[in-house]
């Protein structure tokens, strides 16, 4: 059995290219929004309204691909290598079809754009760009699939080069289509979604040629077997009963927070400001405790596919306890360096002193994100997801919502206020996440 140091290796092994990964996208975001602003005001508008709805569609794709990741790992953990063969061209079919899905929804959203309420202005911008994006949900779909897949056996920092490969292809291509550089005409914002959609087409491409490589030659085209390469309908309904319930339990917690922006803008543009500045520094703390979360996913989908329950309880422990570590250190290090971190996103002093009011909400509200993002994490891992879209109802829609507009306008506390439910919904996901894993099993006391 791995002693407890042992473990704590393990999972920084494995979570630490997950967390690099993701913090490349988010730096991959500022750098898109730094280069569209400096275009122009009404690019920056466009392309924040576009990008909010996307984001939806991008942790619907992600949730289906996560249902990858146990089927995965158990199969692997057993040295089921044909297994994981099938499972990767099932996944890589279900991922396809849920991408085909999200387009078709984007396409009747972009033949309606002009009934949300948009300036009319802005439509002319909206819509080319709107269209880059749709272009490129098969690439997403396909790539989160094959990532997944690689995540599950293991192999984590492959997936984390190439989309730091790709991030770096996107800015490179952003300045140079947006601005016109190198004899490129000058394209502004279709320009950044043209380069986003390129960047974008080359992860499944490079992950695919990986996938064909010999190091995965085993797990991926195993020589033994009649019918390798072959699918199961059963396979594939499995897939998506697991991801499915993970799709919709990230949409709402997404959502959650869009509807409190939307409230933020009811109160004010300093106290919306204030909430995206905010929201920014969460979310780089919301990766690195993903990263810890990832990890444990891919950990106890394997012990549990091993039928080791020691283990897995024990990974549990250990991975909840650097979560906790994690998220005292980060907490401890914004509070301290807050002033100087503020300074780089706003020299605006009305949204200064609203920051300073919200900060209290996001000190507290760090346990029961890492409570709630390490107990989800766990759920995937066991497959245990029928009941996340039930309890993230609830937490988010229920509890969290209805709160904020309570602290926020029925006792007055303006963006503090709205920021005060936060903390209240995400406690309550953690709480029946946790409680969801220990009715798991009886031994799990």
């Amino acid at each position: 059995m791995e002693s407890r140091k042992e473990l704590v290796w393990k999972i920084a092994k494995l979570g630490s290219p997950l967390i690099v990964g993701q913090l490349g996208i988010v730096c991959q975001s500022f750098a898109d929004t730094m280069m569209v602003g400096q275009y122009g005001t009404m690019e920056l508008s466009a392309s924040g309204f576009v990008n909010n709805i996307f984001n939806l569609a991008i942790f619907f794709l992600l949730g289906i691909s996560f249902g990858t990741t146990p089927v995965v790992g158990a199969l692997f953990s057993r040295g089921n290598y044909r297994g994981t063969a099938r499972a990767l061209r099932e996944s890589l079919l279900v991922n396809i079809v849920a991408g085909i899905f999200v387009s078709l929804v984007l396409v009747l959203l972009y033949v309606n754009v002009d009934r949300l309420g948009q300036p009319v202005e802005l439509l002319p911008l909206i819509r080319p760009y709107l269209l880059t994006q749709l272009a490129s949900v098969l690439f997403l779909a396909v790539f989160n699939s094959m990532k997944q897949f690689s995540d599950a056996l293991g192999r984590t920092r492959t997936p984390m080069y190439i989309m730091l490969i790709s991030n770096v292809l996107n800015v490179v291509l952003n300045y140079v289509m947006i601005f016109g550089v190198a004899g490129c005409p000058e394209m502004g914002l279709l320009g950044a979604g043209i380069a986003t959609l390129i960047a974008r087409a080359f992860m499944p491409i490079a992950m695919g040629v990986v996938l064909m490589s010999q190091s995965y030659r085993a797990y991926v085209r195993p020589e033994t077997v009649e019918g390798t390469n072959g699918v199961t309908r059963l396979g594939m309904v499995h897939l998506t009963m697991v991801g499915l319930p993970i799709a919709i339990q990230l949409c709402l917690e997404a959502s959650s927070f869009n509807i409190a922006a939307l409230f933020m803008g009811w109160l004010g543009a300093i106290p919306l400001a204030a909430h995206q500045v905010m929201g920014t520094i969460s979310t780089l703390c919301f990766q690195v405790l993903y990263g810890v979360g990832g990890a444990a996913s891919i950990l106890v989908s394997q012990y549990r596919g091993r039928n080791d329950w020691t283990m897995l309880h024990r990974t549990v422990k250990t991975a909840y306890v650097m979560t906790l570590v994690c998220s005292l250190v980060m907490t401890t290090l914004i509070t301290v360096f807050f002033s100087p971190l503020t300074s780089l996103f706003t020299t605006s002093e009305g949204v200064v002193n609203t920051l300073y009011t919200i900060l209290p909400c996001f000190m507290v509200y760090q346990l029961g994100d890492c409570t709630q993002i390490l107990f989800a994490n766990v759920l995937r891992g066991i497959e245990a997801v029928k009941r996340m879209m039930l309890y993230a109802f609830i937490a988010y829609i229920i509890v969290s919502l209805p709160l904020s507009y309570f602290f926020a306008f029925t006792l007055d506390k303006g963006a503090a206020g709205v920021w005060w439910g936060m903390p209240f919904g995400l406690t309550t996901a953690g709480i029946l996440f946790w409680r969801e894993y220990r009715n798991f099993r009886p031994e799990f006391g």
